[in-house]
């Protein structure tokens, strides 16, 4: 499964680079200094140029499980929704809270900003070494949770870089199916 309804709104999976995918805005799995980094991250800084980093060092930190917005320079979207997830340190460290607020608060910052399409990464799964197993539920769940309610957001698409990504989030968009028919 690679999409799915959700009251006349979409969620989807695809696989591709998220630096080159149109959207409003493209989430971030940035790190708490908003620094830059590898991955994900380090993508979106080189694609989107020097604007990023410059915004990015004005807000300052950003907490883990939290959101800050920026400006998406060079990149096909308007904004840059930075997310910060936790490191993964076994689990009993806060970790599953962590990553479900860091993905509810770039979904109020999309609504802050009236963005209607959001492309969307694996958050904490890269260096951060969140098990893909355990992190798509919850990406995909907290997801498919704000749909249901008030918001701009019309089509929230993951955008994932491997098959092994892909197939984590596959399986969480399809148990989440089964669970909503």
């Amino acid at each position: 499964m690679r999409s799915l309804r959700i009251g006349g709104r979409t969620l989807e999976l695809v696989k591709g680079d998220i630096t080159r995918f149109e959207a409003d805005a493209i989430g971030n799995a940035a790190n708490e200094a908003l620094a830059g980094g590898g991955g994900v991250d380090g993508a979106i800084h080189r694609a989107g140029g020097p604007i990023i980093m410059e915004e990015c060092r004005a807000i300052g930190k950003c907490p883990t499980g939290q959101a800050a917005v920026t400006t998406a320079g060079n990149l096909p979207a308007r904004y840059v929704i930075h997310a910060v997830g936790p490191v993964w340190r076994g689990g009993a460290q806060g970790e599953p809270g962590l990553l479900a607020s860091a993905y509810r608060n770039t979904l109020r910052q999309a609504d802050a900003h009236d963005v209607v399409t959001l492309a969307l990464p694996s958050v904490s799964t890269g260096v951060y070494s969140y098990p893909l197993d355990l992190a798509a539920p919850i990406a995909v769940g907290v997801v498919a949770e704000h749909l249901k309610g008030q918001t701009s957001l019309r089509r929230v698409t993951f955008v994932l870089y491997s098959d092994e990504t892909m197939a984590a989030f596959e399986k969480a968009l399809s148990e989440l199916s089964g669970e909503t028919s």
